[in-house]
């Protein structure tokens, strides 16, 4: 496994969440031992993303001073590829001035972002929907992959967790996280089990205490299930899982969506409407059940990842 993941304490990348991840939130992720992380694009004006990777680093190194013995995970930043981030090449460039350990790349895989990250010693880890899109990105210079698979939060894709993950371990053995309704430390567990090597996991810390969410958007977390997740290109022009209550409360029939399409992506524009009022969520929340720190959340998914493993150890499999 690559040296930027020998920290953790729970095999679990928090995914980068848009708008609501900030440093306060990644710093207890990375403090409770998982890989913590956010969009670069959360940094609004753009120069206050210099100011957060000063805190990000600044803050984990101070942890590692004072618990030499339960070192901080590393840190990731996410980086939207797309043509339409005009922001792109200066957030990379301070990226590369605080040697950013882990770079999650969404949108578009290009070999000249992975060349970089890799002069400073960093690992790239590009999520995608498919197989296709995973040998495309492996081709072009990414470390690894997350796999989205159905059921994940915001924009997902709709195959099986167990399909997607068969089909790229058939010829892919690098780092390999599984996204898709993951939301406890038994969904951890099976996500390794499946041939993945990390769960990948974000909604769950939508309803967390130092998550930069709307009260309400906490509260219907914790109020919702599976069934309240509604699938639709419509927000962003890429097919996502949102919450069926915010989807309604903006007016529309969440049963009678139009089609979009993706042209009418922009990255590069403040406007982002579409994930202040229509949240984005995957399908495992029925696990969530009330807004807690990050800490007291990671806590509880190590436990029940290790219950699940004791539990598995003692069923006998016949041969």
């Amino acid at each position: 496994m690559h040296p930027a993941f020998r920290k953790l304490r729970l095999p679990v990348i928090a995914a980068p969440l848009f708008i609501i991840s900030t440093p306060q939130l990644v710093i207890a992720q990375c403090r409770a031992g998982i890989v913590g992380s956010m969009p670069a694009l959360n940094a609004r004006p753009p120069e206050l993303f210099d100011e957060w990777l000063a805190e990000i680093t600044e803050e984990l190194a101070a942890h590692d001073r004072r618990h030499p013995e339960a070192p901080a995970a590393p840190f990731a930043i996410n980086q939207i590829v797309h043509r339409s981030n005009n922001r792109l090449e200066r957030d990379m460039e301070v990226c590369a001035r605080y040697k950013v350990p882990i770079v999650i790349t969404s949108l578009g895989a290009r070999p000249e972002i992975n060349s970089a990250v890799h002069a400073w010693g960093g690992v790239v880890l590009h999520d995608v929907i498919d197989d296709t899109f995973a040998r495309k990105a492996v081709e072009k210079g990414a470390d690894g992959l997350v796999a989205v698979a159905a059921g994940a939060g915001g924009h997902a894709g709709t195959t099986s967790p167990f399909a997607l993950v068969h089909e790229i371990r058939r010829w892919f053995k690098g780092p390999l996280a599984l996204s898709g309704a993951i939301a406890t430390g038994d969904a951890v567990l099976a996500a390794l089990a499946a041939g993945a090597d990390f769960g990948y996991m974000g909604s769950a810390f939508i309803a967390t205490e130092e998550a930069r969410a709307d009260a309400a958007y906490k509260r219907m977390i914790v109020e919702s299930s599976s069934r309240d997740i509604v699938y639709s290109n419509l927000f962003t022009g890429v097919h996502g899982n949102y919450l069926r209550g915010s989807v309604v409360a903006a007016g529309l029939d969440p049963d009678a969506l139009p089609q979009s399409d993706a042209s009418q992506m922009n990255f590069g524009s403040d406007r982002v409407k579409p994930w202040k009022d229509i949240w984005g969520c995957g399908q495992g929340i029925a696990a969530v059940t009330g807004v807690v720190p990050t800490a007291e959340l990671v806590a509880r998914l190590t436990r029940e990842y290790r219950t699940a493993l004791r539990r598995l150890s003692e069923v006998a499999v016949p041969v």
